[in-house]
């Protein structure tokens, strides 16, 4: 991380689909989690949080909410991915490249059925190695695919490697957008060869806890196999996967914990470039 975010603005529209068929979370076993928060309620937690401007590596640990963010699609796998969500009634949040969304043009509204979307720049470069005007350029073009590909607002951003500096998280602000790291990576970029997917699985279910946020990747064959595990374990452990607005709006995160960052928040896995 190479720079404290000081995000800001005002937030337009939540970024999630309309959620007249999912008014509360799934039944696990006899038990129903609390209702889902509403679109209005989730909006004003997306502005609120925007108006903040600190990124965020975690939600609050007083529910029984996670949610999983899957980076760099869509791509070969997203359909497979959608697949097991759609089966265990989860929803996630998918942070979109414009580059991706290019040659998987159909893919993105599909995303959006089943959860929130985000920016994810145009190319996926390392932004600290750009000038600042192309840091910029990267943010907008990838907001504005996403947009245009999905026919929503886009509110929610994560740098690529999460790599921040003083211009990223000054344009976020600027653009009104929600700054949104990780507490637990799942480390399936950098899990080699693919049969290695209980590995992915093994560290998502060691360090996920009511709050967390997960990244993972929809352009991975491994990260669907992982998946396999990794969802029926959240049932077991009476943790329901939310898109990153039910998230903030259900259990957001302190002010305290948001200005710790990562030290409130215990962000564990892998953390290099490869990640995110």
């Amino acid at each position: 991380m190479l720079a404290l975010a000081a995000c800001g603005g005002k937030a337009r529209q939540p970024t999630v689909p309309r959620l007249s068929r999912v008014t509360a979370a799934p039944r696990i076993g006899r038990r129903r989690a609390a209702a889902v928060p509403t679109l209005a309620a989730q909006s004003a937690a997306l502005e609120r949080l925007s108006r903040l401007g600190l990124p965020i590596y975690c939600g609050g640990r007083r529910g029984r909410l996670v949610a999983l963010t899957f980076d760099d699609g869509p791509g070969p796998y997203t359909g497979l991915v959608l697949r097991e969500l759609r089966r265990s009634g989860a929803r996630a949040t998918f942070f979109l490249v414009a580059r991706s969304i290019a040659r998987y043009r159909a893919l993105p509204r599909r995303e959006r059925e089943l959860g929130a979307i985000g920016d994810h720049t145009r190319t996926h470069a390392f932004l600290p190695g750009l000038p600042p005007a192309a840091q910029i350029a990267e943010i907008a073009r990838g907001r504005a695919a996403a947009a245009h590909a999905t026919g929503a607002p886009v509110e929610l951003f994560r740098p690529p490697y999460g790599a921040r500096t003083p211009t990223v998280d000054a344009e976020v602000r600027r653009q009104g957008m929600v700054e949104v790291l990780w507490d637990v990576d799942s480390g399936d970029s950098l899990v080699s060869p693919p049969e290695n997917f209980h590995a992915i699985s093994a560290v998502v279910r060691r360090d996920v806890r009511p709050g967390s946020i997960v990244l993972m990747h929809d352009n991975r064959g491994q990260t669907v196999r992982a998946l396999r595990a990794i969802l029926p374990a959240l049932r077991r452990r009476r943790l329901h996967a939310v898109t990153l607005p039910v998230l903030f709006a259900a259990d957001p995160p302190s002010l305290a914990t948001l200005r710790a960052g990562e030290r409130a928040c215990g962000v564990v896995g892998a953390r290099g470039l490869g990640s995110g």
